[in-house]
């Protein structure tokens, strides 16, 4: 894929300075004391552009990246090119493990989107409905790479809904941690006993 124009540069670094604007204001305030107003005052736009970029105040704080879909489908790519002697769920958990480390390099801004969205269950409602779309797309993957028929077969949906309580529950801890602990070390730690088959612990 070419390198993005740059009048499509521009759009994504506008998004990414709108969502770390309302980021911020939210994480200090509270997200009733945020207004959209606010938010665009403090990103150096207008409102209405503002509204060029995002629904609602919710979505800035949500929506880190204008291009997430792209995104979604790049980590679909990066899953059906991993090595073809990894199984299914190996290979899964590599291609996590390279979505972490963006996450990582950037600890003090997901940390706080973390805390956000934790606090607020009508945001873990909106950031579960702005994550289904790229969940049948990845199920599709699975079942390629493992064989499976993603209609009649109950392995492609588990082993990604598995995979996704791992990552959530690597994510709650760190974020409860405030980052004390790496977020790839907990995440390693939670599959670790996932693939054991959760035994009772010793």
């Amino acid at each position: 894929m070419p390198p993005p124009g740059l009048r499509e540069r521009k759009k994504l670094e506008t998004h990414r300075t709108i969502a770390l604007a309302a980021l911020r204001l939210v994480d200090e305030h509270g997200l009733d004391r945020v207004t959209v107003d606010d938010i665009a005052a403090a990103a150096g736009v207008s409102t209405r552009t503002f509204f060029n970029y995002f629904a609602s105040k919710e979505d800035a704080v949500l929506i880190a990246y204008a291009d997430h879909a792209e995104r979604a489908a790049r980590t679909i790519d990066r899953f059906a090119a991993q090595p073809a002697g990894l199984g299914t769920f190996a290979a899964l958990v590599a291609t996590m493990r390279e979505e972490m480390a963006e996450i990582e390099q950037n600890e003090a801004e997901w940390l706080a989107r973390l805390r956000i969205v934790q606090d607020d269950p009508a945001l873990m409602s909106r950031a579960t409905a702005l994550s289904s779309p790229s969940r049948e797309p990845m199920v599709q993957a699975i079942a390629r790479r493992s064989g499976t028929d993603p209609e009649q077969d109950l392995y492609p949906s588990l082993v990604l809904a598995v995979l996704g309580g791992v990552l959530n529950t690597a994510l709650g801890r760190w974020s409860a941690l405030d980052g004390a602990r790496p977020l790839h070390a907990l995440f390693d730690e939670a599959v670790a006993i996932a693939a054991a088959g959760l035994p009772d612990p010793s």
